[in-house]
């Protein structure tokens, strides 16, 4: 089969389209004939290797310790292993792995659920990284409620179009924070009121907000706390710096250590992989409450091109990885 390898860590030049043996699922496993694979920020990082951090929490401290990028995948199962329950052949399926970029992938069935019915197999593949960090984000850290003001930075990106979506479901009022192009999808996914960032700065108004979830990095905590509420919640999803030993994590870091002083709640996001969280996802589609949002699709060969475009900050939405036909 066809994959995208990295056997060493740096720019985009590490990652080379080459044949490989297909995988043999193993007890447990499902083996997934792909139909999408998706980006998520973490692609970045995992072929850079930086933060330096990050290779010391067991992703391979001098080169990658999985040799095929991407986490996410949507696809048909081909093969089921020994002892295999939950899926049969044929099924189509989303969920977690590791080395979604390629033509097929085995990974334990637990890892996958079944596509929504109202949903194509290929946009299914931009659920579960994202949305599952968009709903953790809002339900376990930030404990929202319904009629909340809630504020979402970066919010036409891949965690910020599910968190807009996932928030008015549940009965908050969503201020999203975009760029100029975007306000319109923004506004599409359902937020009440949209601030373009270009043209005016939201601590600087008067509105405050009860929870504030940061997907875009960057932003000091005193700019951020400027727009809570005084008992506001805010949730660091994204930190991103250029700081090759840390990357921003250090923000995430200090909002720990200065929120037991104060009043407000400031905490840092770390997701957890749930196939029950997957299946809440693939519910809320099913009933039309969620929508993935597609920037574009990329062939295999141009996985280099989808990294770099989605990190130059054009996407609306998820970008996603197609094998060649």
């Amino acid at each position: 089969m066809k994959a995208v390898l990295q056997d060493e860590y740096g720019p985009s030049d590490v990652l080379k389209l080459q044949d490989v043996e297909r995988p043999i699922p193993k007890p447990g496993e499902v083996l997934i004939r792909i139909r999408a694979a998706a980006l998520d920020a973490g692609v970045w990082h995992l072929m850079t290797g930086r933060p330096q951090l990050l290779r010391l929490m067991g992703f391979g401290v001098r080169r990658p310790a999985v040799r095929i990028r991407g986490r996410e995948v949507a696809g048909q199962v081909e093969a089921v292993g020994a002892g295999v329950t939950r899926h049969r052949v044929g099924d189509e399926v989303f969920g977690f792995c590791e080395g979604a970029f390629a033509e097929y992938v085995s990974a334990p069935q637990d890892r996958f659920v079944s596509k929504p019915p109202n949903l194509p197999l290929d946009q299914a593949a931009a659920l579960p990284i994202s949305g599952v960090t968009a709903l953790q984000a809002l339900r376990d850290s930030g404990r929202v409620r319904p009629g909340q003001q809630v504020l979402i930075i970066g919010a036409a990106g891949g965690v910020g179009t599910f968190a807009v979506q996932l928030a008015k479901s549940m009965g908050a009022t969503v201020t999203g924070v975009c760029s100029t192009a975007k306000t319109d999808l923004v506004r599409s996914l359902g937020a009440c009121e949209v601030i373009d960032y270009t043209r005016e700065d939201f601590a600087e108004r008067p509105e405050r907000y009860d929870l504030i979830i940061d997907t875009a990095g960057g932003r000091p905590l005193s700019v951020l706390r400027r727009a809570l509420t005084p008992r506001g919640t805010l949730v660091i999803v994204g930190s991103e710096t250029e700081g090759r030993l840390l990357g921003g994590t250090d923000r995430v870091l200090r909002a720990l250590l200065i929120s037991p002083f104060v009043r407000h709640s400031l905490r840092g996001l770390f997701s957890v992989e749930r196939s029950s969280d997957l299946q809440i996802l693939a519910d809320s589609v099913a009933a039309g409450d969620l929508v993935p949002v597609i920037d574009r699709t990329f062939p295999l060969h141009q996985v280099p091109e989808a990294i770099a475009h989605l990190r130059d900050g054009h996407a609306r939405g998820k970008v996603l990885i197609a094998p060649t036909p």
